[in-house]
């Protein structure tokens, strides 16, 4: 599945309202095929501290504003 970057753009934009603090991490929306389907997750130039709790939520809010945005 293509990624389109206008949206991709769009849906970082959504997510780094509600958590700017991921701004530096240089967060991307990617496709990962699956044995069955595949997953939409994101890509980190630098990846958060893994005990960070909003670093889950700020990919659901990306993923999901991505999604919305793409009619997936």
């Amino acid at each position: 599945m293509e990624i389109d970057p206008n949206l991709a753009a769009l849906a970082l934009k959504e997510g780094l309202t509600k958590y700017p603090q991921y701004a530096a991490n240089g967060a991307r929306v990617a496709w990962r095929p699956l044995f069955q389907g595949g997953a939409f997750l994101l890509e980190y130039e630098s990846a958060p501290d893994r005990g960070d709790p909003d670093a889950w939520e700020f990919q659901n809010a990306v993923v999901k504003a991505y999604k919305r945005l793409a009619g997936a």
